[in-house]
């Protein structure tokens, strides 16, 4: 696997966001490929944390092309967030849902923590669908916040084997109240991982070669 070259996350997340489809999100012997993701366009943007912007908890988002943003949503789960364009702006891609590749058994051993006592282990397509659910799989938390995702320090890392998807589909954000007809959330085509609730989809885009 190869690191991800900065020229490709500090652009426009709306340009990052599906490019980031393929690559691999790695913490220790844990990894998934992304399958789905969001992106948050800073002051243009009424969903973004940045919109009104600088504060203490979204201060990484407007750091670097390559910070790993962390946040707790609701106060329950935490997020991972890809900080794109350029230092100040505050922009991000969510990451909304891996295939696991490696580590699964790690993975089903945390994620069944927060299961119900008796409940069956998650299936494999359940283990990082979702942002909350992902973070929880790779150990990603609070204290891995302004991580550098593009040399691995303190530990999560984006990475590149070289697989693209066949066909990226896009359409509307989910779980959020405002500006929720913009059809920024791309997602591989027919990937189990994905989040329900899809939205109107659009047309997809082919793939790059891989």
């Amino acid at each position: 696997m190869q690191p991800v070259s900065p020229a490709v996350v500090a652009r426009d997340p709306r340009l990052v966001a599906p490019d980031l489809l393929g690559l691999v999100l790695r913490h220790g012997d844990r990894a998934g490929r992304i399958v789905e993701v969001e992106a948050y366009c800073g002051a243009e943007d009424p969903a973004a944390h940045t919109y009104r912007g600088r504060t203490a908890r979204n201060a990484t988002m407007f750091g670097r092309a390559g910070l790993l943003y962390v946040y707790r949503s609701y106060g329950l789960h935490w997020c991972a967030n890809v900080v794109c364009g350029q230092e100040g702006e505050g922009l991000a891609v969510l990451v909304r849902a891996l295939q696991p590749l490696e580590g699964l058994e790690a993975m089903r051993s945390d994620r069944s923590v927060a299961l119900r006592p008796g409940a069956s282990p998650p299936a494999d397509r359940d283990l990082c669908r979702g942002p909350g659910r992902l973070c929880q799989a790779l150990g990603i938390a609070g204290e891995h916040d302004a991580a550098d995702l593009l040399s691995g320090e303190r530990g999560p890392r984006l990475l590149d084997d070289g697989w693209r998807p066949p066909q990226v589909e896009q359409g509307v954000r989910v779980g959020i109240s405002v500006a929720v007809d913009r059809p920024w959330r791309w997602w591989v085509a027919g990937a189990r991982e994905v989040s329900p609730g899809r939205g109107r989809p659009r047309a997809g885009r082919p793939g790059r070669p891989g």
